[in-house]
């Protein structure tokens, strides 16, 4: 069986990444350029520690226009970054990106990182999105391409403690793009407070 992985310079798909591995799936990591302020460091953080973690370099699709087109607090410096964290539609576009790319690679599914839904922050984070998603792909492409979320019974703190027995270090997600994290995203806060 191959699964695309929708994966950043993040620990959760990261993790994602060694767990299909570990399950000898055969994995097509994507990485997205949705127009993230963040991009570069991110897509630095993927690249090298896929490369440390011995998986497959991941592939990226461009499609920056879209955050400069729907501005939030990750796509556009002069916004708020946790106010107006929420990007309409984002996993939605990460979704219909990785089933695209799994009809190009013939894989049977995609997997992305969502966690246990009860810490969720935005309706497109949860089992019923998913679900709902998985259905319209289905019609769009006129057959099932799986979608999982195989982290989604794990908090942040079992992430981050998960992922230290698999030796997963080196990772980035701060959604200021700053070179050291700025302890104040969304993103930073999940792994201060372990949720």
């Amino acid at each position: 069986m191959a699964i695309v992985t929708l994966v950043s310079g993040g620990l959760d798909s990261m993790l994602m990444a060694v767990l299909t591995a570990e399950n000898g799936l055969e994995q097509h990591p994507l990485f997205v350029d949705y127009g993230q302020v963040f991009y570069q460091r991110e897509y630095a953080a993927c690249v090298s520690g896929f490369k440390r973690l011995g998986l497959p370099k991941p592939k990226k699709m461009s499609i920056p226009g879209f955050g400069r087109l729907i501005p939030c607090g990750l796509t556009n410096r002069t916004k708020r970054v946790v106010e107006d964290a929420f990007l309409p539609n984002r996993n939605l576009l990460f979704l219909v990106c990785g089933a695209a790319y799994a009809h190009s690679v013939e894989a049977n599914g995609v997997a992305i990182g969502f966690l246990n839904e009860k810490t969720h922050l935005f309706p497109d984070q949860t089992r019923l999105f998913l679900e709902s998603t998985q259905a319209t792909i289905e019609v769009a492409l006129g057959y099932r391409v799986n979608l999982a979320a195989p982290l989604m019974s794990l908090n942040k703190a079992e992430v981050v403690a998960l992922a230290r027995t698999k030796g997963i270090t080196k990772w980035y997600s701060c959604h200021r793009g700053t070179r050291r994290p700025c302890g104040r995203c969304i993103s930073c806060r999940e792994y201060r407070f372990g949720k």
